[in-house]
């Protein structure tokens, strides 16, 4: 296969550039990341750079996989980088936002999957423990891929004795299959391959026409008022 001189694939060079929703080159993204790098010495490596990165989009924004925005735009990392809560997809856009900055390849992935802890509230409004287009991320460090999803933070996971996803950055971090007592958790069912931009089309159709349910609460949660992503903390676990 052949390389580029940073000893990358050569397919992934096109995976540090910004896209409409993957917007490495905005204020916003370029604002997260200082703050998520502002302790790390001016040298630190690209592996420190995308754990710091990592570890930043995992906890600085809460998980909530009630909070679906029905709108493309929100889904923008720009938008996603001032939410305090989100889910899989646009957490896994920031992340890849975040790590384009730094000239991190980073490319996006979907596969959906299937959770055997999903709370019984959000099994009602989803009609299924499936979850079609979990999001996550494929990053390159020097020149070896490795996958991540930065869904879960700290706080949910140690309230819902849920393991922590960790990226050591020799490691995938991709998915949490057993929780602290080892019933089983998630499992990848489906591998909807790697993006270069989100197809937030292609997701929000998915999204409706296989949760109408959900579709329908989310769609009352934003007419009362809350907009984007910032319906705060959930409760409940997800994926």
């Amino acid at each position: 296969m052949a390389k580029s001189k940073d000893n990358l694939p050569t397919e992934t060079e096109r995976y540090v550039m910004p896209s409409h929703f993957i917007e490495s080159d905005s204020g916003e993204v370029q604002d997260f990341v200082s703050s998520a790098l502002r302790d790390l010495p001016p040298d630190a490596s690209r592996r420190d750079k995308a754990i710091r990165l990592f570890e930043a989009v995992r906890d600085n924004i809460r998980y909530d996989p009630y909070c679906f925005a029905l709108n493309e735009d929100s889904y923008r990392a720009s938008r996603v980088a001032r939410a305090e809560a989100a889910f899989c997809v646009p957490k896994a856009i920031l992340l890849a936002a975040c790590l384009r900055a730094v000239g991190i390849p980073a490319a996006l992935g979907f596969a959906d999957v299937r959770n055997h802890l999903n709370t019984p509230k959000l099994q009602e409004l989803m009609g299924t423990d499936l979850f079609i287009y979990h999001g996550y991320v494929q990053l390159w460090l020097e020149g070896e891929p490795y996958k991540v999803t930065p869904a879960f933070n700290m706080e949910l996971c140690e309230r819902f004795g849920v393991k922590p996803l960790v990226f050591d950055g020799y490691h995938d971090a991709l998915f949490h299959e057993f929780d602290e007592e080892n019933h089983r958790h998630m499992e990848y069912v489906k591998d909807r391959g790697l993006y270069f931009d989100a197809p937030m089309g292609e997701f929000l159709t998915a999204f409706k026409e296989t949760y109408p349910k959900l579709e329908e609460f989310n769609r009352v949660r934003i007419s009362k008022g809350s907009k984007g992503y910032d319906s705060g903390f959930s409760e409940e676990g997800g994926s």
